[in-house]
């Protein structure tokens, strides 16, 4: 007997001691195994590499709390677990606790609420199914995230129109973890990025332009370029991205050779091709007809490896436009009006720059066809809907065709690509031609690598819109007829930052967690049946196991 309770004790000491080693271990050599099919506890390296650059512990306030549903519950926990995983890589340490904003009271309600709106995190009117009946109740979906001197706040609640709630609420998840490094980027980042605006070839004014600087400002240095005063390529190499946003005026063979030698030197173009021009002013009574622009920077894109057609789209998922409908005394009636050359897009690809992205409008926008480009990747970004028509010129533009009802079999045209993505190995269009006059023939570049572009067939796509009252610019992607909110300034920050760092958090965004939903059949039917098991199941295994002790021990020694 003696020699057996020695042997037990022997064991539990060489555990004990197992276990004390392990820890000491860990502690000194740490690491992470993540087990599960979907990485759902991996980082991206950025991720990383982000968190190590943290000098000082965050705080991180989450207030999305209270009693919630299922659904609701399991986005709340995921937001635990992708803090608690950043703390484990992170140089200091990352806290967080809960703050119910309806719990505050009197005037500090009402200024935090209002602080968490101006952070884009807007109350969420929840109802749920409690004990067979309706109930509703307000939460904040999003954290606000503080270091010893500044705060940000991120929504965390995203997806696309259309989703139903369990895909919406699986997209926020997956994008948790871009979302919340995002914010603590914007609070540690000391480098700031440049994005040029040319603006010497008729591009946006000061007025049009104002919704792509608000939406840029936060982040990078935005600064207008006038090309015709650049020396040399030089002059512009210090932006890391240009934005050529609706030339009216044809760029000259200079000012293309400078745009070919920065993409060949590793800028990044964005291009808001403008192919037809609309004079609204003109639409009224008989309407007027789109005429053709010319830029010159078509051969250009050409041999990039797209087409911008002469061509206006039409979709029936369409926007509005005001139009004065009559007179009521001496005070005009604006009536918004559906129009289908605002294409309302809500098509997808499942890339880093487009993944969960809310809808997002275009105006008078025009096809795109692909060309062949050795080494050049054209990514599709955004499609029109399932009911799409290209209008080839001469286009009739006209109000009073809103008042006719669209014939839908005229739009019989699905998914048309609307933006694309160029990466790859770009050759210059100045290859075997004779250079511009000036151009130093020795610094000149004919392949890069290292750039990439975006086409869109739409100067307007980034441009603001006026409040009806005070004439004054509204955010970038705010409809002031309608109220609608559409994802165009988040679409334009998505492609900026992935045009910069294609490999840095923005990647973030292909992470993707499987849907495993219960069978609500299966539950109902088998619900006492599980029940019993869980619940008996292990007070009869135990009693099982010991009755075998007792019928071995009497065996032995009887």
């Amino acid at each position: 007997m003696r020699n057996t309770n020695k042997s037990i004790f022997k064991s539990i000491g060489i555990l004990a001691g197992l276990l004390v080693l392990f820890f000491i271990l860990e502690s000194l050599f740490p690491f992470r195994i993540d087990l599960t099919e979907d990485k759902k506890y991996s980082l991206h390296p950025a991720t990383k590499e982000t968190l190590k650059e943290l000098d000082e512990p965050l705080e991180v306030e989450i207030v999305l709390t209270g009693k919630l549903p299922g659904g609701m519950r399991r986005l709340q926990l995921a937001i635990e677990e992708t803090i608690r995983t950043f703390n484990a890589y992170s140089s200091h340490r990352i806290t967080y606790h809960y703050q119910d904003p309806l719990e505050i009271e009197g005037e500090e309600q009402r200024d935090f609420i209002y602080s968490l709106s101006e952070y884009g995190i807007s109350p969420t009117n929840l109802h749920a199914t409690v004990d067979g009946g309706q109930s509703s109740r307000l939460i904040f979906p999003g954290v606000v995230i503080r270091d010893s001197e500044f705060e940000t706040g991120v929504l965390l609640l995203r997806g696309e129109r259309g989703m139903g709630p369990e895909e919406i609420l699986n997209l926020s998840i997956e994008n948790l973890e871009y979302e919340l490094i995002n914010g603590i980027k914007k609070l540690i980042t000391k480098q700031q990025y440049a994005v040029g605006m040319v603006m010497d070839h008729g591009e946006l004014d000061d007025d049009d332009g104002f919704g792509m600087v608000e939406a840029l400002v936060e982040d990078y240095e935005v600064y207008k370029v006038p090309l015709a005063d650049a020396t040399s390529v030089e002059d512009i190499l210090g932006f890391d991205v240009m934005l050529v946003a609706g030339p009216k005026q044809a760029y000259s063979e200079r000012s293309k050779y400078l745009l070919d030698q920065y993409l060949m030197r590793g800028g990044n173009i964005i291009f808001l091709m403008d192919q037809m021009q609309v004079d609204l002013t003109e639409a009224g009574g008989g309407g007027t007809t789109a005429l053709p622009m010319e830029s010159n920077l078509d051969d250009l894109l050409f041999r990039y490896g797209v087409r911008v057609n002469r061509d206006l789209i039409q979709d029936l998922s369409f926007g509005y436009h005001p139009v004065m409908t009559g007179q009521f005394g001496d005070q005009p009636q604006i009536t918004p009006l559906p129009w289908p050359f605002y294409v309302v897009a809500g098509r997808m690809e499942n890339h880093p720059i487009t993944k969960g992205l809310d809808q997002v409008q275009f105006q008078f926008i025009s096809s795109i066809d692909t060309v062949k480009a050795e080494g050049v990747t054209k990514t599709p970004l955004i499609f029109s809907s399932d009911n799409s028509r290209v209008m080839a010129f001469p286009v009739r533009v006209a109000f009073e065709d809103m008042a006719q009802e669209p014939e839908v079999e005229r739009f019989n045209e699905r998914h048309l690509p609307l933006a694309y993505l160029l990466e790859g190995n770009f050759t210059s269009f100045y290859k075997n031609r004779f250079l511009p006059d000036g151009a130093n023939k020795e610094e000149f570049i004919e392949e890069g690598s290292q750039g990439k572009v975006v086409v869109i067939g739409d100067s307007q796509v980034f441009k603001s819109d006026f409040d009806l009252n005070s004439r004054e610019p509204v955010p970038l992607g705010m409809d002031p007829f309608t109220g609608s909110e559409y994802a165009n300034r988040l679409f334009l920050q998505n492609m900026v930052s992935y045009l910069i760092e294609p490999d840095g958090i923005i990647a973030t965004r292909t992470k993707q967690f499987q849907i495993r939903p219960l069978n609500k059949v299966k539950i109902r039917n088998q619900k006492t049946f599980w029940q019993v098991m869980n619940i008996g199941g292990p007070v009869l295994l135990i009693c099982l196991i010991g009755l075998v002790k007792v019928y071995l021990r009497k065996k032995q020694y009887g």
